[in-house]
């Protein structure tokens, strides 16, 4: 069986590295090519491009891109056809997925995304271009599969693989342990994004942001994981040493872990916080024209997925103009002080962690075989 699969960014690429376990545990014989990042290419990928090539963030941004993107996926589709590939799986980043896996199953191959786009959260008229894109949709959260199903597109609840990466009962001693911080040290994990333009927006605020909770917290360690060592070298850029800020490349996991708050950008960061069971302030900000486009377009009320899944605010939540350094240290010093209402929020989000295992990797596969089964 032979496998294309293209992951935009690094949660892609843990994504796509264990369904690749899982699917040669299914399919002994398989074999792998596309785009991918280390741990895909660990799993046995041959992958065309860097992971970075897709990265990029906000739709003004991608505009700038388009060109390049464009050539990306025509070359992504000849070698997919002449290899030739028995199924294309789109990993996250729909924008470039959802085109290329339509163009894919218009020519007769059998295709699969996995991570659905939040279609139910803003621009829904989306889902008519999935269902002449997908042969099957893999979501890993239940109301994403009744969205689906509403409007007619194959779909398949797998749960969140995340949830069966990081354990229910982590060690919090063992990840201070490892990073070299002390058990009784005040600890505030910091992740400006792992795209270059969320590093850009981010970066300047969240340092604002520390240097004041550092006026009301004077032995307060800030641990920041980078994504890349591109992305290290960008924060280095902004200064981030100076602020006597330790920075770590990867260990993004071990970092949360060993912290007692976190604060970070939306995205798949915020669940991976959530697992890791700590407090958290989500800030996000964005070129002003696509911010300005985005918030007419969403339709959820609220952006991290914690929230969501909860359909509660459990999560301070600010957004563009309310992402001040002010307003994110002031949502933060309750949680680096008060220890009952983490503990608290910790426990709830033990309980939403249990909810999401699913064998989510295992199940996914199994989909994929069983469509790959089907007759065409």
């Amino acid at each position: 069986m032979r496998v294309f699969l293209v992951a935009g960014e690094l949660s892609g690429d843990i994504l796509g590295a264990t369904l690749m376990r899982e699917l040669k545990r299914h399919h002994g014989d398989v074999s792998f090519r596309g785009i991918g990042g280390p741990r895909m290419i660990d799993e046995g990928l041959d992958s065309l491009y860097p992971l970075e090539t897709l990265s990029i963030m906000g739709l003004v941004e991608v505009l700038k891109h388009l060109p390049r993107l464009v050539g990306v996926r025509r070359h992504l589709r000849r070698e997919a056809q002449a290899w030739p590939a028995d199924i294309m799986i789109g990993i996250d980043a729909p924008d470039f997925n959802l085109g290329l896996e339509a163009q894919l199953r218009a020519q007769g191959m059998t295709t699969a995304h996995y991570v659905s786009p939040s279609v139910w959260a803003w621009r829904q008229g989306r889902v008519k271009k999935i269902r002449r894109a997908v042969d099957m949709m893999l979501t890993f959260l239940p109301f994403e599969a009744e969205f689906y199903e509403r409007h007619d597109v194959p779909v398949r609840f797998v749960g969140h693989p995340l949830a069966e990466e990081l354990p229910l009962e982590n060690d919090r001693h063992q990840a201070r342990r490892a990073l070299g911080l002390d058990d009784d040290a005040r600890v505030l994990a910091v992740l400006p994004g792992s795209r270059s333009s969320e590093i850009g927006f981010m970066t300047p605020v969240f340092l604002e942001a520390i240097r004041l909770l550092r006026q009301r917290l004077p032995e307060l360690e800030v641990v920041m994981p980078a994504a890349s060592p591109a992305r290290r070298e960008e924060l280095l850029g902004h200064g981030v040493i100076d602020e006597g800020i330790t920075i770590v490349e990867g260990r993004a996991w071990e970092v949360m872990t060993a912290a007692d708050a976190v604060l970070l950008t939306s995205g798949t960061s915020a669940l991976e916080a959530m697992l890791c069971h700590r407090p958290m302030v989500v800030a996000y900000r964005m070129a002003p024209m696509t911010w300005q486009i985005a918030r007419r377009l969403v339709k959820t009320r609220w952006i991290s997925l914690p929230n969501l899944i909860a359909q509660e605010t459990l999560v301070p939540e600010l957004i563009q103009d309310d992402a001040t350094g002010e307003a994110i240290a002031a949502a933060l010093a309750p949680m680096l002080e008060n220890d009952i209402e983490a503990r608290a929020l910790s426990a709830r989000f033990v309980d939403m962690h249990r909810a999401l295992q699913r064998g989510a990797s295992a199940r996914a596969a199994k989909a994929i075989v069983e469509l790959m089964a089907r007759p065409h």
